[in-house]
């Protein structure tokens, strides 16, 4: 049984690389969007059907995150294997967010200045390297579903990650958050295709967000509300009061 929880979670972690994967590729162009060819949504008003596509992967991403999902989960698959889940239905979700996507002709801008295209690019690969460096800042293999699969492979104790403030994490508190914004924003050419997903992402991050510093503030208590205090969202805090977050339904 351990045997198959620890493959599944190697199954887990390709899954969602290959998700990623889709993702950045077909916002840099490299993959195409709608590369599924289906025919479910050609009735569909493109923007709805776009919409309704990352509105179901934004549902399905902030409510597999939640805590009180990952009890129920658990009443069903083996603990170690929580993690590993989530990132299985990221991974399928993000495929098929990108494969089913409908494209949209034109643009909203498309540069055409050599320096300003590089610097984009520039920005584009930082962002997207930004988001890997902040998974290793904390436990990239915690983070992924890994650890949880090997630990429990050899039969080995699974101590809680300390709370982290290195690196990034000194100065942002989702930095992972930030290396997607700059990576679905800082692209040379923003056609309509793209332009639903980035505002989608957007939505999905100003949400998700709320819900997690939530989380957080209930896991960590005062402990995470000072750093709240010390540290911005997704850009470092350059002076004020933090941002406050609602905790009325904590």
């Amino acid at each position: 049984m351990k045997a198959i929880i620890l493959i599944y979670g190697l199954c887990g972690y390709v899954v969602g690389v290959i998700g990623l994967t889709c993702l950045i590729g077909a916002i840099a162009g490299f993959l195409p969007f709608g590369f599924f060819e289906s025919t479910y949504g050609s009735s569909v008003n493109p923007w709805l059907w776009n919409l309704g596509l990352v509105s179901v992967w934004g549902f399905i991403h902030s409510m597999t995150a939640r805590p009180r999902y990952k009890k129920v989960l658990c009443s069903f698959i083996p603990e170690p294997a929580e993690r590993a889940t989530y990132i299985l239905i990221s991974g399928v979700t993000s495929a098929a967010l990108v494969g089913f996507w409908q494209v949209i002709p034109g643009y909203v801008w498309e540069l055409e200045q050599t320096s300003l295209i590089y610097a984009l690019w520039a920005l584009f690969v930082f962002g997207w390297c930004f988001l890997l460096a902040s998974t290793f800042a904390i436990n990239h293999f915690d983070l992924f579903g890994l650890r949880q699969v090997y630990l429990n492979f050899r039969d080995m104790d699974r101590p809680p990650l300390p709370f982290t403030e290195k690196l990034m994490y000194k100065y942002i508190r989702h930095p992972i958050q930030t290396g997607v914004l700059i990576g679905v924003w800082a692209t040379p050419s923003m056609s309509l295709t793209q332009v639903g997903l980035s505002l989608g992402f957007t939505a999905y991050i100003v949400v998700g967000l709320w819900f997690e510093e939530r989380d957080l503030v209930s896991e960590h208590g005062d402990d995470y509300r000072n750093y709240r205090q010390r540290t911005g969202a997704v850009l470092p805090r350059l002076g004020g009061r933090a941002e406050e977050y609602s905790e009325a339904s904590s």
